[in-house]
């Protein structure tokens, strides 16, 4: 990196950088019809921690924003899509504190605003470099099958039994949220890298750092729904475990014990549920098996990201970004 001095970039300033170009690009489309549900949901807020992503992972990479903003707009528009058709699968009434598609407009209507937001990511992403377009593409539309088979296994796990045959195992379980989650994390990074033409070693690295980003990530949400505080999390406590959601914690205790269901209070007594499961999640040294499995991850992740620090000829706020992604994930209580 360079030793010039310059002003940190927070996740919020590479955010308001691009909600201009967002603007800009979806002031190209209708205000009505089928655009009416994808307006909505753009405009109800988000992180934008993805497109974040893709324009740091370009800086440090000695590229520009400019150029990786084709890509940092493919992968938010794509991000979104997969949110409104998960909310269709899910019948989700809310979604950022507003109504989603599915409820205001209708099974149909949603689902067609989802393909139409597709196809919007990609008229954005072939606005990219011409030079790196093709491996643009493929990172996009690889990572696109590979949440749709994270999406399908999360299906899947939720008729499979707790204990015996077929039960879903904690391995099983990493390779489901990686698919559903961490790719496209990691999709973000590599393609803000390929945006910039780094190397292909600096694309790979960036790919695991944000693979294992995203991993470390999911499974800090399954320790925050069992023991977060709802006040800084702002979620019920135990709703996966209401849900009876496979979870980590959940997978690993019933290895632990397989007769755990045979004891546990009916799924309406919902306080002495999640007490139950939680007490068992502690017994079990599920909770230990955990903790062990994010600190994994993000010590894998700052590795990867550690190994190409020096290397990168972008500037230090750049670098600073997403090393402070690494370190706020041991410490992350929302």
């Amino acid at each position: 990196m360079n030793l010039e001095q310059q002003t940190p970039v927070q996740p919020a300033d590479y955010a308001a950088i691009f909600e201009v170009a967002m603007s800009e690009f979806l002031a190209r489309y209708p205000q009505d019809g089928m655009y009416v549900p994808i307006h909505a949901l753009l405009q109800c807020g988000g992180k934008r921690i993805r497109p974040a992503m893709v324009l740091a992972a370009a800086e440090a990479s000695g590229g520009s924003v400019e150029a990786a903003m084709p890509a940092a707009l493919a992968v938010e528009l794509f991000h979104n899509f997969t949110l409104l058709h998960d909310d269709i699968m899910d019948e989700a009434p809310m979604r950022r504190g507003q109504p989603t598609a599915y409820a205001a407009w209708g099974r149909d209507a949603a689902i067609l605003s989802g393909d139409a937001l597709h196809a919007m990511a990609c008229e954005a992403l072939i606005e990219a470099p011409a030079s790196q377009l093709r491996p643009l593409l493929s990172r996009f539309h690889r990572t696109a099958i590979e949440v749709c088979e994270g999406q399908q296994l999360d299906m899947q796990f939720e008729s499979s039994p707790d204990a015996g045959p077929g039960a879903v195992t904690p391995v099983d379980y990493i390779e489901m949220i990686r698919l559903k989650t961490a790719v496209l994390l990691a999709a973000s990074l590599s393609m803000g890298a390929i945006s910039a033409a780094a190397p292909p070693h600096v694309v790979d690295e960036l790919y695991a750092f944000g693979q294992h980003l995203g991993l470390a990530f999911q499974l800090q949400d399954d320790l925050l729904d069992a023991f977060g505080d709802p006040e800084r999390t702002g979620k019920r406590v135990g709703g996966d475990i209401l849900a009876d959601k496979k979870t980590y914690l959940r997978i690993h205790a019933f290895v632990a014990d397989p007769q755990l269901a045979s004891r546990a209070p009916l799924a309406g007594d919902s306080a002495q549920k999640v007490t139950f499961f939680c007490t068992a999640f502690l017994r079990l040294k599920s909770v230990e098996a955990l903790e062990a499995a994010i600190a994994q991850e993000a010590s894998q992740a700052s590795d990867a990201l550690r190994k190409i620090s020096e290397a990168l000829p972008g500037p230090d706020r750049a670098l600073s970004f997403l090393t402070n992604l690494a370190e706020n994930i041991a410490t992350r209580t929302t």
